[in-house]
């Protein structure tokens, strides 16, 4: 467990004082926590995913780069997962893993040495399981460029979500999980061309620092955080919560992943 995660779980040790609130209650938060990360408040001026090369919206290459990784990003320090994405791509003898075709072809020992060199890969045998797994997915199903998914599925978030987590779950270790696919497919919106559509078919990722802030927020009690449910009810609650505002569920995730980071600082309700 890491520092970080630490100081969430450490904030609600004590219920004595977490406090039920009403959904206006709740909304009004989510607007000062929106304001906040708006003002820089929350900081966050350079997200784990802004490690990235500099590469064209809309290639093959940028939309791997986005992919590939996040199947690793399981219990890890997101901005040393991102860092290591980086140079592993800027390597000459590494870049390579980040081409489905190559990877698929490539002698297992090498992949995992080269996930290895920079610390992309944690796990010497998960993690470069997972990673070729997913280069072989792609290249048997989507012929070696993961854009064909989103073209042939128009960028609808719910037609990719049955493609990935339905149809061929099995065939997208991690990726397709109830938090990461979310998660993903939003920074794909963010850093890719791929102008998503139905984009109120993503929920919030409910991570660790966004279960820790939703119960901070008062909207599910502390003895629910070892629950092994509380994913899909935070997500569920933020769909609730924010029915009907105009607000999509995604777009409160990295207020609320920040403000977790910063140890719920400052205050959104009065004292």
């Amino acid at each position: 467990m890491n520092q970080e995660t630490q100081m969430s779980f450490g904030f609600i040790e004590h219920p004595d004082t977490w406090k039920s609130r009403t959904r206006d209650e709740v909304l009004m938060a989510v607007k000062r926590l929106q304001e906040m990360h708006t003002q820089g408040m929350l900081g966050g001026e350079f997200m784990p995913e802004d490690s990235h090369p500099e590469l064209p919206l809309g290639s093959a290459e940028n939309y791997h780069y986005f992919t590939l990784p996040m199947a690793l990003n399981y219990q890890r320090n997101s901005y040393a997962l991102w860092r290591a994405a980086a140079k592993t791509y800027a390597g000459p003898e590494t870049a390579y893993l980040f081409d489905p075709h190559r990877v698929s072809k490539a002698e297992t020992d090498d992949v995992r040495i080269h996930l290895l060199k920079h610390r992309l890969a944690v796990q010497p045998r998960k993690h470069i399981d997972t990673w070729v797994s997913l280069c072989v997915t792609v290249c048997e199903l989507l012929h070696g460029d993961i854009r064909m998914l989103f073209r042939s599925c128009g960028s609808d978030v719910a037609l990719i979500r049955d493609f990935v987590q339905v149809a061929n779950k099995q065939r997208f270790p991690y990726l397709s999980g109830r938090k990461i696919c979310n998660y993903w497919l939003y920074v794909m919106d963010q850093y890719t061309d791929c102008q998503l559509q139905n984009r109120g078919k993503l929920t919030v990722a409910p991570d660790t620092h966004v279960i820790q802030a939703t119960i901070i927020l008062g909207i599910l009690p502390p003895n629910m955080r070892d629950d092994p449910e509380i994913p899909s009810a935070v997500s569920a609650a933020w769909i609730e919560i924010l029915a009907g505002t105009g607000i999509e569920p995604i777009d409160i995730h990295t207020p609320l992943w920040l403000w977790s980071r910063r140890g719920f600082r400052p205050s959104v309700y009065p004292s």
